[in-house]
């Protein structure tokens, strides 16, 4: 049997969350290696891994990928999640890209001040509410569909839903007023290798804490141009 995919990162969420995602949709089983001392990082330089002196890292079929996006691309491609032509591939980049920009926002909270959270949480609800999830829930309600895309399950519903998701952790009832996504998120959520991560005891990680920061910061002290988080 091929060896499972291998992720290298830190014991949270981060940029590796959302190909943990994609990987467990897919329902291909995975292994991970923590980072939690500089000499571990030190040695994925020295030997050459991180092309760009970054993780997240994947190691599978062979390779060792770097870059975020890349690795998602291969692995949508890999497990047909990635549309059935060029067109419905540009699409899904589209809704992938504007929903990792939204994420990004929440990515950048864990590592801010007190006082500067305060603004930033603000500002997450307000994006989400009148940036982002409009286009989506006019998206749903437009075709009539139960996928973004081709109505196919696709990388762009699965990205969707972890944004949805990480935002109601800043305002449990931030989709009240979209109808469409509220139903939505019921619906990608009940597909039963989203639900089944979405349970106890699976690898998805938990809201970044103080010990998730403290190591990122102790790990890459040395790195300061390393984007990890």
């Amino acid at each position: 049997l091929p060896a499972k995919p291998k992720l290298y990162y830190f014991d949270g969420r981060g940029k590796m969350e959302s190909i943990r995602w994609l990987l467990a949709a897919a329902g291909v089983e995975f292994e991970e290696e923590f980072l939690e001392t500089q000499d571990q990082y030190e040695k994925l330089l020295q030997g050459g891994s991180l092309l760009f002196q970054q993780v997240p890292m994947v190691e599978m079929d062979g390779m060792r990928m770097v870059q975020t996006r890349a690795i998602l691309s291969y692995i949508a491609a890999k497990y047909n999640l990635y549309g059935k032509d060029l067109k419905e591939r540009a699409l899904i980049d589209m809704y992938a890209g504007g929903t990792d920009d939204l994420m990004g926002f929440i990515l950048m909270f864990p590592f801010l001040s007190a006082e500067d959270k305060e603004k930033q949480h603000v500002s997450i609800v307000q994006k989400a509410t009148s940036r982002y999830f409009p286009v989506y829930e006019k998206v749903l309600k437009d075709h009539g569909q139960d996928f973004l895309v081709g109505n196919n399950f696709s990388w762009a519903d699965i990205h969707l839903l972890e944004a949805l998701l990480m935002v109601e952790e800043k305002k449990s009832d931030v989709l009240s007023g979209f109808p469409q996504l509220l139903a939505f998120k019921a619906r990608i959520s009940s597909i039963p290798a989203i639900k089944k991560f979405l349970e106890p005891g699976s690898q998805r990680k938990p809201v970044p804490d103080d010990k998730y920061v403290e190591t990122l910061r102790r790990v890459l002290r040395m790195y300061c141009d390393v984007k990890a988080n």
